[in-house]
């Protein structure tokens, strides 16, 4: 896999400009998919993945794995932060660009600024500020999220044409599953069977 390596502020320009239910098939990258990693995707980050994918334009796309916790909490890396300190839940690894950025995933209303809606009643906030606040008032309705994954013009449509992912519909319910034990043996298992029948 090759990866946009770019430094945080970067990528999140990039971001800023593109702006258990059964499960659904879906190959249409043009709108937010959940990426299955198959048996088959051997590799040290993406391995037994599941990630959120939402296209950029261009046939690029920006993602976020949601079943690596891990062990940091918000408190730990902001020690100075009250509310971070009443934050149980761990950050997630959310992909290897702009690690040292924290994203926050939300369920419910836009939570403002330039957050991006990532399917009905879900959202994907970047701003510090708003990221803050989300921290401060609604953190059990949230995941947090240490960056990001980016994908450069086709390049994971070639990594689906290759037969790397199972691509289906992103289901919020899925997306903040707690805890995420055991969550990609579940979906992968579904995926194969389903793949079996048709």
């Amino acid at each position: 896999m090759r990866f946009l390596s770019v430094v945080a502020a970067a990528a999140l320009s990039t971001l800023v400009l593109a702006l258990c239910a059964p499960l659904a098939w879906s190959e249409d990258l043009t709108d937010t998919v959940l990426l299955v990693a198959k048996r088959n995707l051997k590799d040290r980050i993406y391995g037994n993945t599941i990630l959120i994918a939402k296209p950029l334009g261009d046939e690029r796309h920006v993602g976020f794995i949601v079943n690596k916790p891990t062990t940091m909490t918000l408190g730990k890396l902001f020690p100075k932060h009250l509310p971070s300190q009443k934050v149980v839940d761990p950050v997630y690894l959310g992909g290897p660009t702009g690690a040292e950025v924290i994203f926050a995933m939300v369920k419910g209303q836009s939570p403002g600024g330039r957050s991006v809606q990532l399917t009905p009643g879900l959202y994907l906030a970047f701003d510090s500020n708003v990221v803050d606040r989300i921290i401060e008032s609604q953190p059990q309705q949230a995941r947090f999220f240490a960056g990001m994954v980016l994908w450069q013009p086709q390049e994971l449509a070639e990594e689906v044409r290759r037969g790397l992912w199972f691509v289906l519909d992103a289901q919020p319910e899925i997306l903040l599953r707690k805890p995420t034990d055991g969550l990609w043996e579940e979906l992968v298992g579904r995926s194969e069977r389903k793949e079996n029948t048709i």
